[in-house]
């Protein structure tokens, strides 16, 4: 048995935060924001709008793409650092919401790497023949625990929520490698304040992200047997456009074969890589035999990536 991708689904807020609006209240300006990380909106939620709504949406979404319903699942995973509440999960909330069957459900805390630590755990559970559907969603309410005030993170951080149903695929398709790692000694450069806040050492989080991203992105193609001409399409955390755009060098691929919706929705941390896998998807972008990279960091220090042949 092989495990794969077989629907996704995304969900963004409708409130739009545009870089002149944080120039309001910040200070800081649209040319500042743009050349140094390619944002140039975010979503963010209302306050009634929890982490588990965002979450239920974008669920629905990749189950009707998969053609499941959410009785068939076998087993719910939630990435997220931004539950409604300390316990119980997201999953458990969602598991409840869908409508699905008593199963297992948890969430995942690795921060912006959590879809991909989400999706290698699916695996693992789908080729050992334990389960056949699971559900993986990557989603944040950032913007609770986004210091408004501080300059250097109000204007990176976006809300939103991506969805994946990992189940079994044909011989040939589905995920090939995958790579996952930490390095503890990284948590005082990202990481959540006393007082509830995103703490971020900027120039110590991108030295590390540039170097891993690549790596990362090469390491999981060897893996697969593959070369750099193998790829097709890049699927990078979207934090960053000057990160994003290391790993794609790192590729040697051209630019119109990575994702990008860092400009429209800044860094959504989990949700960030299943929203543009999903946009990607949805938008023809990504075809059938393509073969895959999707690769993220977040705080922890956290990496992982995956190389994927794209079909059912």
């Amino acid at each position: 048995m092989k495990a794969g991708l077989i629907g996704t689904g995304h969900y963004v807020p409708e409130n739009v935060v545009t870089n002149h609006d944080l120039e309001k209240i910040v200070d800081t300006s649209d040319e500042w924001i743009r050349t140094r990380t390619g944002i140039e909106e975010r979503r963010i939620a209302s306050d009634d709008m929890n982490t588990s709504d965002m979450a239920y949406e974008a669920a629905r979404d990749a189950l009707n793409e998969a053609d499941l319903k959410a009785e068939e699942l076998d087993m719910i995973l939630v990435a997220t650092v931004t539950s409604d509440m300390g316990f119980p999960s997201v999953a458990c909330q969602l598991q409840e919401r869908l409508g699905a069957r008593q199963v297992a459900a948890m969430d995942i805390s690795a921060a912006c790497s959590g879809f991909i630590y989400g999706i290698v755990t699916a695996k693992q559970f789908i080729e050992a023949g334990v389960h056949q559907n699971i559900l993986v969603v990557g989603v944040e309410k950032l913007s609770k625990i986004t210091d408004w005030s501080d300059r250097n993170t109000a204007v990176l951080f976006g809300d939103g929520a991506g969805a994946a149903v990992v189940s079994n695929v044909s011989e040939g398709k589905g995920i090939l490698s995958h790579e996952l790692g930490s390095d503890g000694t990284g948590i005082p450069y990202l990481h959540q304040t006393d007082e509830d806040h995103i703490y971020m050492n900027g120039r110590e989080v991108f030295k590390f992200a540039v170097r891993q991203m690549g790596e990362s992105s090469l390491n999981v193609v060897h893996q697969a047997g593959l070369t750099k001409d193998d790829v097709n399409y890049l699927i990078p955390h979207q934090a960053n456009i000057r990160i994003m755009e290391a790993a794609r060098e790192k590729l040697e691929i051209p630019v119109e074969k990575m994702s990008k919706s860092v400009d429209r929705y800044g860094n959504t941390s989990a949700a960030s890589i299943p929203i543009a896998l999903s946009e990607d998807v949805k938008a023809g972008r990504i075809k059938e035999d393509d073969v895959v990279v999707l690769v993220g960091f977040g705080g922890g220090l956290t990496w992982g990536a995956v190389a994927l042949r794209w079909g059912k």
